[in-house]
């Protein structure tokens, strides 16, 4: 299924700034929020693709990657928000801006409010290094990278407890990893509410720390990474691959992944952007007399013509033999730049023929008018 554009689905303009962003989120969180549309499946998808928008939008990096490169930018299949989140992730993550730290702010819809559960670490994001070659460039790639990273410990599985059961909820907030407070104001009755004190608002205490991770629930550890990598990424380019970053402690969020694209440079071919650039030397004779050259492409070789009497530095392209543009929209060319190899000596027969060429009228006309006036322009631009 094809993705909206993010901006579209919060109903903002792409030079919207963070306060629109976050105030357009709050608006279609209240309009589809699960509280105020029970069973409705077509309202609970909206608010998915709406919070899955808004994690892109209001982080001023993914925000620059989507703009640059749209959906194909933030990982391709590797998901990235949303729709790959339960509704207490989502709940989690965003609820804080509807204030108060909890989400009183849904209150009264559907005749109940969704109570904030336990805190939940989320754990750092990671950031590595892939070099392509253009062949890849061109094609796309799936690449296999070891990643060194927290892992969740097998011995508690991820509960920082010893044995995964030496816990008990914590006796100040039963569980809930936080407590409300009212306050009498001028204004009348407040209530706050905040992580609770006692357990940090984890809602647990633990009574016997796991020794293997000394109770953070996560060891460093390696794992292999399947990242598939689109056809037509550059140099800088950023990739954000959800959930592969070090994992949360004590059963927390895991952290994302960014995978920076780096680019090993072609031995004889230039990239510039989707065009590539080769440069053909060619001796006298064939630029005088026309020749057909073979010369290198991304996935191969391909013959070029030079006609007879191309000026030096002309530029001859190859459509559609660069690289594919990464969001889909059609290929580059390949730009052959035509030069003439001057020999730096010449033997005596080799001396008299161009002598003799010195006084052909071919030799001695100079160029055309259309020449001249090429020429002329030129010297314009540059005066």
């Amino acid at each position: 299924m094809t993705k909206r554009d993010f901006y579209e689905i919060l109903g903002v303009s792409k030079t919207a700034s963070a306060d629109e962003i976050k105030k357009a989120y709050r608006q279609k969180a209240i309009q589809f929020h699960p509280d105020k549309n029970p069973g409705n499946k077509e309202a609970e998808e909206k608010f998915k693709e709406a919070a899955e928008a808004y994690e892109i939008l209001s982080n001023p990096e993914k925000r620059q990657r989507y703009d640059q490169f749209g959906h194909k930018g933030m990982g391709g299949n590797a998901g990235y928000g949303g729709h790959d989140m339960s509704m207490d992730d989502i709940f989690s993550m965003f609820g804080d801006i509807f204030g108060g730290g909890g989400f009183s702010g849904f209150g009264g819809f559907g005749g109940g409010s969704r109570s904030r559960g336990p805190r939940q670490h989320r754990g750092s994001d990671l950031r590595v290094k892939v070099t392509l070659n253009l062949v890849e460039v061109l094609n796309g790639v799936e690449k296999k990278i070891k990643v060194k990273k927290y892992v969740p410990c097998n011995h508690c599985s991820g509960t920082g407890a010893q044995g995964g059961s030496s816990y008990t909820n914590c006796s100040t907030c039963k569980g809930s990893g936080h407590v409300t407070r009212i306050q009498n104001t001028m204004l009348g009755q407040m209530q706050t509410t905040s992580a609770c004190p006692t357990c940090n608002g984890e809602g647990q205490i633990i009574t016997n720390k796991c020794v293997h991770c000394q109770g953070e629930g996560v060891v460093r550890d390696e794992e292999v990474i399947s990242i598939r990598i689109p056809a037509g990424v550059g140099e800088g380019m950023q990739l954000n691959v959800a959930g592969k970053g070090n994992a949360g402690r004590r059963g927390g969020i895991n952290g994302d992944l960014f995978v920076v694209i780096q680019e090993e440079e072609h031995p004889e071919l230039i990239r510039d952007g989707n065009n590539l650039i080769y440069n053909l030397f060619v001796t006298f004779p064939e630029i005088v007399l026309g020749t057909t050259k073979e010369i290198p492409a991304v996935d191969g070789k391909v013959k070029v013509k030079i006609e007879p009497g191309t000026q030096p530095e002309k530029i001859l392209r190859l459509r559609g033999k660069g690289l594919p543009d990464v969001n889909g929209y059609g290929k580059g060319d390949l730009l052959v730049r035509v030069h003439v190899w001057i020999p730096k000596k010449i033997n005596s027969d080799e001396r008299k023929m161009l002598e003799k060429l010195q006084t052909s009228a071919s030799f001695i006309d100079g160029p055309d008018q259309s020449d001249r006036n090429f020429f002329e322009k030129m010297r314009d631009i540059f005066d």
